[in-house]
């Protein structure tokens, strides 16, 4: 099987660790050699972060350049807007419609971009986006923002749901796996 390339983006303190771990211990367990990259970037300043995760029969190196993601997943609208050049032509992007200011935002020397996701369409890639803290909140805790992007981005996969469900369990502290769980569901449903 050809390398597949996945990269997870967003801010600082959002769960990207959890989310490539959950989807590295996904690609082992279905038998696939797997990278997966350190986080990049200020992940305890609330800056921009990058995780690289590649699966496939042999993957050689953890790292993708630009225009070779199947895949972004982006914890924060402007972060997938960011990132988009790394994605193939035919990618997709999962984001969450989320908005967390940036400093320059923050401190009033610049505006939040408007209408991200269509401007992204316009542009022609492929985006699902889906207010993911909304659904984390029905799901117990802001927090499962990263699973609800989970379960919405195991829709792209013909992986059992089982497979997803064992991985969780896996990389989940056992007092916080029933909210994931539920996080995971109301993600891949919604």
């Amino acid at each position: 099987m050809k390398t597949k390339n996945i990269m997870i983006v967003g801010v600082g303190g959002q769960g990207s660790l959890l989310a490539s771990k959950l989807l590295g211990q996904l690609f082992l367990s279905q038998g696939y050699d797997v990278k997966v990259s350190e986080v990049h970037g200020m992940s305890q300043r609330g800056g921009s972060v990058v995780t690289y995760v590649r699966y496939g029969d042999r993957v050689a190196s953890p790292l993708i350049d630009k225009g070779e993601a199947d895949l972004i997943v982006s914890f924060e609208v402007l972060e997938a807007a960011r990132w988009m050049s790394f994605l193939r032509a035919d990618g997709q992007i999962v984001t969450s419609t989320q908005q967390i200011d940036p400093m320059p935002v923050v401190t009033g020397a610049a505006a939040y971009p408007e209408d991200l996701v269509r401007k992204m369409r316009d542009a022609g890639v492929k985006v699902d986006a889906l207010d993911c803290l909304s659904v984390a909140m029905e799901a117990g805790s802001a927090k499962a923002v990263n699973i609800v992007l989970m379960g919405r981005l195991s829709r792209y996969f013909d992986f059992p749901e089982e497979a997803w469900q064992q991985a969780l369990e896996a990389v989940v502290p056992p007092k916080f796996l029933e909210m994931n769980k539920k996080a995971f569901a109301l993600g891949r449903e919604a």
